[in-house]
């Protein structure tokens, strides 16, 4: 019954995973003409706050893809423990994205020249900002109601008593067989 949130989530986690590879593209390849000083490049230009946008985006897609490894293991399995990793990266990743949806805001109202690479940056930026927000709500719907996925109140998870361990099967074994 628990499947809603996981179909809505799963296809999110790939877009945002793709999403996030194309950010750390764009972002390694500005970083890399600002740093050399190449700001006169056609396709990068730039202002005031590009330096700490592009630091702040590539910042927030290595975290991003590293996320959605744990992402991709809590849809995988579906539990309430794999929840904490996923929903925790997740969470962090929308911070760190928010910041440099932040900057990316700012250097869009400082305005001046900037290339088409940047404005790229800053679009995708912008467009994660508000899926990944997106996709933290759905892997954490399952706090409100376990319709839509694992919560954090599971009833049976961490409440056995030292004696409770179950014992060894009984039953009849074949004998001759080998596994």
């Amino acid at each position: 019954m628990a499947t809603v949130g996981r179909n809505a989530a799963a296809p999110l986690l790939f877009l945002n995973l793709i999403m996030y590879f194309i950010v750390l593209g764009f972002a390694s390849w500005c970083i890399n003409r600002f740093i050399n000083g190449q700001t006169a490049h056609p396709s990068m230009g730039g202002n005031g706050a590009t330096g700490f946008f592009l630091t702040f985006s590539i910042l927030a897609a290595v975290v991003g893809i590293v996320s959605k490894f744990a992402g991709g293991h809590h849809i995988r399995s579906w539990r309430s423990d794999s929840l904490a990793a996923a929903g925790s990266s997740a969470l962090i990743a929308w911070a760190l994205t928010a910041l440099a949806f932040g900057f990316a805001c700012k250097h869009i109202n400082i305005g001046g020249w900037r290339g088409w690479r940047l404005r790229i940056l800053e679009a995708f930026i912008i467009i994660l900002a508000f899926t990944q927000l997106l996709y933290v709500l759905l892997i954490h719907a399952g706090v409100f109601s376990s319709r839509y996925g694992p919560g954090y109140r599971d009833s049976d998870y961490g409440m056995h008593a030292p004696g409770d361990e179950p014992g060894h099967k009984t039953g009849t074994a074949v004998t001759g067989s080998r596994i």
